[in-house]
């Protein structure tokens, strides 16, 4: 098995499997806070591991804030005990009673969401106010990606406005999420995340000059991450997922990002259906398939092996050295997007020095816990 992939005894391990080898955890962990500068200037997305003991980890290193996008990420969060959680997603619908419930069931945690729209917001706001609660929402900024957001100018200033006399609510501060910024050069990449940023920092000084409190710009993700970290603003919250774990995928778009996969999936032959093919028991339930076909994931030891066939629980590849492996035998595949590769799993296999160590549940992975 390849290194430094390697696990001693693996005949307790059923495939297809996520493995999570716990030193590199904690080395991406460690460069993280060292790209940022300090382990308070993060606030990491769970998104991508959706895990407790990791969010533990994470506390014991210092990283105090943390950020998720669904409500089910954000109690798993509280219940790890994370006490600064930031939901970076507009709060609809049955929602609002839900955050409410939240906000009662863990006083302790300092939680705050995104909006971007008056009406979600009033609603919100009607509902803190008849709970005697309140919490803050940071305007979403929408810098080019639209998906959501407000354009940073007069609408999102006056947005921002009606967070100061909205009963309930307060003014957390802004969100620039940039995920379309995929420039693999870094100074292409700086430049580009430059022109939206210059926007948000004209909107950020006409808050200021209205006395309005301006806690914190939560900035970017992965790619933009490094570029954030550059950036002296005071404000700047950095909130990279992926690098966690990491994948193929952002290794190949950010070359830059020096942070190797922590996660890999353990997967066995189960046919040789010809000579020069051989089928896996990793489909497209067992790995992201929001990739192109054929684009997926790697096989570290075949990595020139080409994929021909993809369904639900078959991966058929196509390589002149399917004869050197037998039903049974076993693979080590890096997933190309790992945060949805991670929720097709109900737990993790843990290695520290080769050996198997525990099971972590994914309990982020579903869309309701408790509340």
């Amino acid at each position: 098995m390849s290194q430094p992939y390697h696990i001693n005894d693996t005949s307790k391990i059923f495939s297809p499997a996520l493995v999570l080898f716990k030193d590199r955890l904690e080395a991406n962990l460690d460069h993280l806070i060292q790209v940022a500068g300090s382990a308070s200037r993060l606030r990491p997305h769970c998104k991508t591991h959706k895990i407790p003991q990791v969010t533990k980890i994470e506390l014991a290193k210092g990283i105090t804030k943390h950020k998720a996008a669904t409500l089910a990420e954000v109690e798993m969060l509280a219940q790890a005990g994370a006490t600064d959680i930031f939901l970076a997603y507009n709060l609809v619908g049955p929602n609002i009673g839900r955050t409410i419930a939240f906000l009662k069931k863990y006083p302790q945690v300092q939680f705050k969401a995104t909006g971007d729209h008056p009406k979600p917001l009033a609603e919100l706001s009607a509902a803190l106010t008849a709970a005697g609660l309140s919490m803050e929402i940071l305007v979403d900024i929408n810098v080019g990606m639209n998906r959501t957001g407000v354009e940073p100018g007069p609408a999102a200033l006056e947005l921002y406005e009606s967070l100061t006399r909205l009963p309930g609510i307060s003014p957390g501060g802004l969100h620039v999420y940039d995920g379309h910024q995929q420039a693999a050069d870094f100074a292409q990449r700086t430049a580009a995340i430059d022109v939206p940023w210059a926007k948000v920092m004209e909107l950020v000084e006409a808050i200021k000059a209205k006395g309005w409190p301006l806690p914190r710009i939560v900035c970017g993700g992965t790619g933009s991450f490094p570029v954030y970290a550059a950036k002296p603003n005071p404000e700047i919250e950095l909130s990279p997922g992926t690098l966690v774990f990491n994948d193929v995928g952002y290794t190949r778009m950010f070359p830059d990002l020096n942070f190797p996969p922590a996660t890999v999936l353990l997967t066995r032959v189960v046919s040789r259906p010809a000579p020069d093919r051989m089928t896996l028991d990793l489909g497209n339930k067992a790995v992201a398939s929001d990739q192109p076909f054929g684009k997926r994931l790697v096989m570290i030891d075949l990595p020139e092996a080409e994929q021909v066939g993809h369904n639900e629980e078959h991966l058929v590849l196509k390589t002149p050295l399917a004869a050197n492996y037998a039903p049974g035998d076993e693979l080590l595949a890096i997933p190309a997007h790992i945060c949805p590769t991670t929720a097709w799993y109900k737990s993790v296999y843990v290695i520290e020095n080769g050996d198997v160590v525990d099971q972590w549940d994914v309990v982020g992975r579903d869309r309701f816990l408790t509340i």
